[in-house]
């Protein structure tokens, strides 16, 4: 009787300490550590540990997708809470040549960081920098060409804006003014500002549809 009740409290003992001494992993959706989070890719909940997880890429497969803490890390309020948020890169990368890159941010909350969606930001590109400015996330990176191959040295400039949308991070399309180019087939085309529309531009012979126009009042 004597060792059941011992057996018993050790048990006790021991998963109270599991539960207290985890302090870098999730708690209720929240880590004490944005490099320990919990990071949702592709629909699938991804958690890291010391920045980095490993899954398996299939049934009885022997591969591993690995995914890990790039940096690029910038600090900034995304939520007008007035807290110190961050957002920073991913990568990711499994049995194929690919090393895919994702944005991500870890909102700050009283007990912790909770994760964000990861938006795909491109495959082997060459990351400059990732700021937050006015509340906006804004990755500044070097791709290919449209028409260049992957072992090309990516040499294009590219930048894009994020914004937080309730607990999801999405694109932020750019607000263009009066006389500035909006629309077209872009990734991220500029709109117009309230009070604006956009309108072909004058003299152009171009399609309006794939190119866009220009910001005009309404």
């Amino acid at each position: 009787m004597k060792n059941t009740l011992w057996i018993a409290f050790a048990v006790v003992v021991v998963a109270a300490a599991g539960f207290f001494l985890w302090p870098k992993h999730i708690r209720n959706g929240i880590a004490a550590d944005y490099k320990n989070g919990t990071y949702s890719i592709n629909g699938r909940m991804v958690t890291l540990v010391n920045g980095h997880a490993e899954t398996d890429t299939g049934p009885n497969s022997v591969s591993k997708e690995v995914t890990q803490y790039f940096g690029d890390m910038a600090e900034g309020d995304l939520n007008g809470d007035g807290q110190p948020d961050v957002a920073f890169l991913l990568t990711q990368s499994g049995a194929g040549s690919g090393t895919f890159y994702y944005v991500v941010a870890a909102i700050k909350t009283t007990g912790g960081y909770q994760g964000t969606n990861a938006i795909f930001i491109g495959d082997r590109i060459a990351p400059q920098t990732t700021e937050i400015q006015n509340g906006e996330v804004i990755v500044n990176y070097a791709d290919r060409a449209a028409n260049e191959p992957m072992t090309a040295a990516p040499s294009v400039a590219h930048s894009r804006y994020f914004v937080l949308s309730g607990p999801m991070l999405k694109e932020s399309p750019r607000i263009a003014g009066a006389g500035a180019h909006c629309g077209g087939n872009m990734m991220n085309a500029p709109i117009c500002a309230e009070g604006y529309h956009c309108a072909p531009a004058q003299g152009s012979h171009l399609p309006f549809g794939d190119v866009g126009g220009t910001c005009v009042v309404n």
